[in-house]
């Protein structure tokens, strides 16, 4: 059965109960699906009430379970949490294609032809011979190029606020530091951190919930900062200790008339898992 034409509403029954075909037969057969469950007259009320704000909750929590199943190397899982993220892609798509603003198809083609203009060395003239940091510093440098014909002339334009905020500090120190703006040896990073450590310390006793907040604030900036100069992910990092801490608190629960506390290094070895 041929695909619909693009610009032909998508309701045919044959096409949403249709589980053969290829990828291009799948796609038009989930965008029918959207378009049936967000239709005013026959789709789900639920999923007709949702906007751009309520549904974006969901699309972050679907990427996490995304890097949830990678990190647990739960590939069986992976197939459908990869298909619960393109959904969403698939909902704010339709969402928009509704107020008029853009398409599904123009989203997988505005996608398309960025990798194209960012890949000059794959699908243009340039050569392909480049390390992988001379590739990613042509990468920045295309990036640079697109923020300026948006208009994002500052050198932190462009990074995004809804990012976990660890996330979200390094990239902000990554850009600060193009222009020169950053520490010059680890060393000087460990200097501040335990700077801002002692500050913590003492707004403890003499600041209200604000202000020690701001001061703790400070602190996990530098701290993201010295997982960059150490070549650290800090998300990862902290993913890692959550995981780390959860496995040997169920094993502490596991022993009957364990210590209700928190081990210390020397308890523990301070190391390893």
């Amino acid at each position: 059965m041929p695909l619909p034409p693009e610009d032909e509403p998508v309701h045919d029954d044959d096409l949403i109960h249709d589980t053969g075909g290829g990828a291009l037969r799948q796609t038009a057969r989930l965008l029918a699906i959207m378009a049936r469950l967000r239709d005013p007259a026959t789709g789900c009320p639920w999923d007709i009430d949702q906007d751009f704000t309520s549904i974006a909750p969901y699309t972050i929590e679907e990427a996490y379970e995304v890097a949830d199943a990678i990190a647990r190397g739960a590939h069986d899982e992976l197939e459908g949490e990869l298909g619960d993220l393109l959904l969403q892609t698939v909902y704010h798509a339709q969402i928009a294609a509704e107020a008029g603003l853009f398409t599904f198809e123009s989203v997988a083609r505005g996608i398309a032809d960025k990798m194209v203009t960012r890949h000059p060395h794959v699908f243009a003239e340039e050569n392909r011979d480049k390390s992988a940091d001379q590739q990613s510093l042509d990468w920045e440098r295309i990036k640079a190029a697109e923020r300026a014909g948006k208009a994002q002339a500052g050198v932190l334009d462009g990074v995004a606020v809804g990012l976990p905020a660890l996330m979200r500090a390094v990239k902000l120190q990554k850009r600060a530091a193009r222009v020169g703006f950053d520490w010059p040896d680890v060393g000087d990073v460990l200097d501040k951190l335990v700077e801002e450590a002692r500050e913590v310390a003492e707004a403890r006793d003499r600041l209200g919930p604000e202000e020690l907040a701001e001061e703790m604030g400070d602190l996990l900036f530098v701290m993201a900062n010295l997982a960059r100069h150490l070549g650290v992910d800090p998300e990862a990092a902290l993913r890692g200790a959550n995981a780390k801490f959860t496995r040997r608190f169920r094993g502490i629960e596991a022993t009957p008339a364990a210590p209700r506390h928190p081990p210390r290094a020397a308890d523990t070895g301070g190391r390893g898992g």
